[in-house]
C-alpha cells in the first residue's frame, strides 16, 4: 500500500503557523515578483479567485472582501517543508518527497493503516501548525485520488483509504478525468471527444486502445487506476540534467551593469547548488529578455551557450563564462524583465586540461570556506561584481518574516 500526503494549501498555511489570527480568514500568496496568485486559503477559493490569476485582476476584490495578502517567502516555505518531512519520515517505513509540500510513503506491512494514517496527521499538525490529508491506496495514482477525498470531504477526518475493489470503482466514478494524475490536457482533449468524462470511463477504455493513443505513460495511469502497481517508490533524487537560476526584475530595467550583477548572482547561486551536489558542469546558458506582455515596446529575447573547456563547480569561473555570453547577448535599448543562468552538462567528476592554468587545488579550499561562511540564508562573502542586489531584486512588496531561520525575525510573544 501508498500513502500521499498533502500539506493543505501549503504556502498560506505556512503563513498562518505564525499569524494564528488569520485562521479563518481570507489569505492568499503571489508569486516572485507579486505577479499572479499561486495559493489561496479555502475561504479564497470560495469567492471564486482562481489560481494564477493575475494580481492587478485581483485588486478589486481583494479590498472588497479584505483578502489578506503575501508575497512568496519561500525561505520560510523550504523549512517548514523540511520540517514537515521529518516527522513523516520518523514515522514510516519509507519516504519519497514528491514536491514541497508532498510526500509518497510505502506502508507496505502496516496492518491498522486508519490509525497509522491519523497519527501522521496528527503529529505533523502539532509538530509544525501545518494541516494534511492522507490518501492511502494499492497505487500511487489512487493514492493521489485517496488523497483529494481526504481533503475535499470533513467525513474523512483527513484520511482516506481505498482497500477494497468497491472503494476503488466508486472514488473512480466520482473523480473527473481531468483530475486524474499523470493525464495531461492533450490527453484530456482526446478522451473527452471519446466520451470519457471520469476516471471510471477511462478503465473501461480497451488497454490496446490505451496504449496506441496515449503512450505507455497512459498506459501505465490505466493499470494504476485499474489496481495495478506500475509505479514504484523512488528513494534516490534523480540526477538533475541542469540547475537554473532566473528572477524577475522588480521593474524594467535597461543598464548593462545592473543586469550583470544580476548575472552574476544567478551564477554564483548555480555554482553553489553543483558544489552541493558533488557535480561539475562542462556548459552554461545565459539568457536576456523583454517584458512580453508589454506589446508596446519593442521586444528582444536571446540566449547564448558557452562551452567551458574545463568542467568545473567554482563560482569565480563559471560567473566569468556567464558574463561573457551575456556580452554576446546584450543589446542596447530595450527595456529588460527578466535574466537567467542555466547550467547543463552536468558530470560526476572533472578532468583538467593541458593548458589548464589554475590552481584548482586552492580554489576547491577557498569554496568551501564560503560555503561553510554562506550555509545560512545571509551569504557573508560573495563577488563584488555581484552587488547588492538592491536595484534589480524581486519585487516583494508584502513579504512576511524568516520566523524559523533568522534569529532578528523570530517571533515574539508577549507575556503581559
Amino acid at each position: 500500500m501508498f500513502g500521499l500526503i498533502d500539506c493543505n494549501n501549503f504556502y498560506v498555511s505556512c503563513e498562518r503557523v505564525f499569524r494564528p489570527d488569520l485562521n479563518g480568514k481570507p489569505v492568499v500568496v503571489l508569486s516572485s515578483n507579486d505577479g499572479y496568485v499561486i495559493s489561496r486559503s479555502d475561504e479564497v477559493k470560495a469567492l471564486g479567485v482562481d489560481m494564477r490569476i493575475p494580481t492587478f485582476r485581483t485588486s478589486e476584490i481583494i479590498e472588497k472582501h479584505k483578502i489578506n495578502v503575501f508575497s512568496s517567502n519561500y525561505t520560510l516555505y523550504g523549512d517548514m517543508s523540511g520540517r514537515v518531512m521529518s516527522i513523516i519520515a520518523e514515522n514510516v517505513p519509507e519516504i519519497e518527497i514528491y514536491s514541497i509540500d508532498e510526500a509518497f510513503v510505502n506502508l507496505t506491512g502496516i496492518e491498522d493503516l486508519q490509525s497509522l494514517g491519523t497519527d501522521i496527521v496528527n503529529k505533523v499538525c502539532k509538530g509544525t501548525g501545518i494541516p494534511v490529508g492522507i490518501g492511502i491506496a494499492p497505487t500511487k495514482t489512487l493514492a493521489k485520488l485517496a488523497n483529494r477525498f481526504a481533503k475535499k470531504f470533513p467525513g474523512y477526518k483527513r484520511v482516506c483509504i481505498i482497500d477494497t475493489d468497491e472503494k476503488r470503482i466508486k472514488a473512480l466514478q466520482l473523480t473527473s478525468i481531468d483530475d486524474v494524475w499523470g493525464i495531461g490536457s492533450g490527453s484530456v482533449r482526446k478522451l473527452m471527444e471519446r466520451g470519457v468524462k471520469t476516471a471510471w470511463d477511462f478503465t473501461k477504455l480497451p488497454q490496446a486502445w490505451v496504449r496506441k493513443n496515449m503512450t505507455v505513460t497512459g498506459e501505465r495511469t490505466w493499470q494504476e487506476l485499474q489496481g495495478i502497481p506500475c509505479y514504484q517508490m523512488d528513494l534516490m533524487p534523480p540526477t538533475k540534467k541542469n540547475i537554473c537560476t532566473s528572477r524577475s526584475f522588480g521593474s524594467m530595467i535597461s543598464d548593462e551593469a545592473i543586469i550583470a550583477e544580476a548575472i552574476s548572482s544567478h551564477a554564483a547561486l548555480c555554482a553553489k547548488k553543483l558544489r552541493q551536489q558533488k557535480v561539475y558542469a562542462r556548459s552554461v546558458m545565459v539568457f536576456i529578455h523583454t517584458n512580453e506582455f508589454r506589446k508596446d515596446l519593442p521586444q528582444y529575447f536571446k540566449n547564448v551557450i558557452i562551452h567551458l573547456p574545463v568542467a568545473t563547480n567554482d563560482t569565480m569561473e563559471i560567473i566569468h563564462y556567464a558574463l561573457a555570453g551575456f556580452k554576446q547577448i546584450f543589446k542596447e535599448g530595450y527595456l529588460y524583465k527578466k535574466t537567467g543562468v542555466v547550467i547543463s552538462e552536468i558530470a560526476d567528476n572533472a578532468q583538467t586540461g593541458l593548458f589548464d592554468e589554475i590552481d584548482r587545488s586552492k580554489r576547491e579550499k577557498l569554496m568551501t570556506v564560503m560555503d561553510k561562511l554562506n550555509a545560512d540564508c545571509h551569504p557573508k562573502i560573495k563577488l563584488a561584481i555581484q552587488g547588492d542586489g538592491q536595484k534589480w531584486k524581486l519585487k516583494q512588496e508584502k513579504l512576511s518574516q524568516r520566523y524559523s531561520t533568522n534569529l532578528k525575525e523570530i517571533i515574539r510573544i508577549s507575556c503581559k
